[in-house]
């Protein structure tokens, strides 16, 4: 007898959460339905939800909604690590930005995680040398959402960019996993340089409001930059560093300061 195996499919706990809190939305607040259904319930996986966010919210007289959505659609079934980043993504804004109550809430309202998946649909264009088309989407992502990202930067995964405002990430910046910034931050250059000439910042750091960071230096693993800062050197493994220009004041204060989201410097100065 021929042996028989059943289709299985694969489990996505992240997109099963917001599919159940779109139907609880909708029974709260009947008059977003149809939003809701457009954005989410009406596709079969978060990649197709999230390719109908791109194209609706990047459209523009100059490029419709039909291409965005194709040019999306083809990135997100190229590469599943796309998918994968955008789940890690709404997870890390839900376990570390209290104002996020449930996983639908990036997805549909926060532009800081919109900004981050269009990026990721720019860079994936920079890569396979469509580079036109990238420079077209961070353009539209920075005319939109007011964030800024070079689509060669590389950025990992498990972001948090809290309210997003006047993002700025230059092009041969690196960011690692599991990091956390806020508004107004800037990863950029210090002159007219070529070749490579902006920060790597390592996994797990935590980026305050307004930090500026700029040039070819490192920033290690599991630090914390104080909001306001200007940093023009190398930053150690798990410290903090604050001040104009800034300068380290003692260690980061706990293991992963982008996940505990703790910015108080006590008494370290």
């Amino acid at each position: 007898m021929a042996e028989t195996s059943a289709k299985i499919s694969p489990l996505d706990p992240v997109w099963r959460r917001v599919r159940e809190e779109a139907f609880d939305m909708v029974r709260a607040e009947p008059l977003l339905g149809g939003l809701i259904h457009s954005s989410l319930l009406h596709h079969p996986s978060l990649e197709r939800a999230l390719a109908y966010r791109f194209s609706l919210k990047l459209a523009s007289g100059e490029m419709s909604e039909q291409i965005l959505r194709e040019i999306a659609d083809e990135a997100y079934a190229s590469d599943p690590e796309l998918g994968q980043s955008a789940r890690a993504d709404v997870t890390a804004v839900f376990d570390r930005d209290p104002a996020c109550l449930r996983f639908i809430q990036p997805i549909l309202f926060f532009k800081g995680y919109q900004a981050i998946q269009a990026y990721r649909i720019g860079h994936w264009l920079w890569q396979n040398g469509r580079k036109d088309m990238a420079y077209f989407v961070q353009m539209r992502v920075s005319e939109v959402f007011g964030v800024d990202i070079h689509p060669a930067a590389r950025v990992g995964k498990g972001i948090m960019i809290d309210h997003a405002h006047s993002i700025v990430i230059g092009e041969t910046a690196v960011v690692g996993d599991n990091v956390s910034m806020l508004h107004s931050v800037t990863l950029g250059g210090t002159g007219k340089e070529d070749g490579d000439r902006h920060p790597k910042i390592g996994d797990g750091v935590m980026i305050g409001a307004g930090a500026k960071v700029l040039g070819n230096i490192h920033v290690g693993h599991c630090s914390r930059i104080a909001a306001g800062s200007v940093v023009l050197h190398d930053v150690p493994h798990n410290t903090t560093v604050a001040g104009v220009p800034a300068r380290v004041i003692g260690e980061a204060g706990c293991s992963q300061p982008s996940v505990t989201m703790d910015q108080l410097i006590n008494d370290e100065i």
